[in-house]
């Protein structure tokens, strides 16, 4: 879990980086332009930490759901080799689905204006400005949507109520409610994670708002990489006591 969780803080700091950077510096400077090939920068790594962080999430919802549920064959199904798998084909995967959508995204010809109504290059509200039918690229992000985020929402939805199930049947009544108080909390930071992603990117161009778009984008790229170092991290005593103890290093040297 732990070599799970750092993968799930570079993702995310990586993930704020993609997108907040040139958003603040447009808002503070009123310059709101980027270049054509910023463009497909920041919409190919959006992308990639996008799709890698959502098959890394269910990765890590089997992890918990092995240790929980089938405690004495953890060792042999979550070994780390098993784990080094999952975060290498979760990077792979993501670049492989990234690159797909923005080299088709940047050869798209635009011949209508180039203000892009969003706060970062996202692929589905540069489409609008395209002179060219896309509905066969729309196809192509309902099926990568479908396959890199809802499928893996499911996922974690379906391993999150086993965990619950035999958390329920536990003797303890802290340690029921501890665990109840948890995972309550990681699937209502997934939920926000996944929801607003798979609602704007499953939807018909026809029905998609850009102040809806602009508004549910928030969540997944600020609000959700800020709080998975809370919940994941900051509440388990052991991350606590090794942060403690660095920050206590640090203040003795001084």
């Amino acid at each position: 879990m732990y070599f799970l969780l750092s993968q799930l803080s570079l993702m995310d700091l990586k993930y704020l980086s993609t997108t907040a950077p040139k958003m603040v510096f447009n808002f503070l400077s009123g310059q709101k332009g980027i270049s054509f090939l910023g463009c497909g920068v920041q919409s190919f790594f959006f992308l990639l930490m996008a799709c890698s962080e959502g098959l890394l999430l269910a990765s890590m919802a089997y992890d918990r759901y092995v240790a929980i549920c089938h405690p004495l064959h953890y060792c042999i199904r979550m070994s780390k080799r098993m784990c080094v798998k999952m975060i290498v084909g979760s990077w792979i995967l993501g670049s492989i689905n990234s690159l797909a959508h923005t080299a088709y995204a940047l050869h798209i010809p635009y011949c209508r204006s180039r203000a892009i109504n969003h706060f970062f290059c996202d692929v589905p509200a540069m489409l609008p400005l395209a002179c060219m039918d896309t509905w066969v690229y729309e196809y192509m992000v309902f099926v990568s949507t479908s396959l890199f985020l809802l499928f893996p929402f499911l996922g974690i939805t379906a391993s999150y109520s086993r965990v619950l199930f035999a958390v329920y049947h536990m003797q303890s009544r802290d340690g029921r409610k501890k665990a109840f108080t948890t995972r309550s909390t990681h699937l209502t930071i997934v939920t926000f994670y996944y929801a607003p992603f798979v609602y704007t990117y499953l939807r018909p161009r026809n029905l998609r708002s850009p102040a809806e778009d602009k508004i549910l984008a928030v969540f997944y790229t600020i609000l959700t990489p800020m709080l998975n170092p809370i919940i994941y991290s900051l509440r388990n005593k052991e991350v606590l006591g090794a942060m403690a103890r660095v920050f206590g290093i640090f203040s003795s040297m001084k």
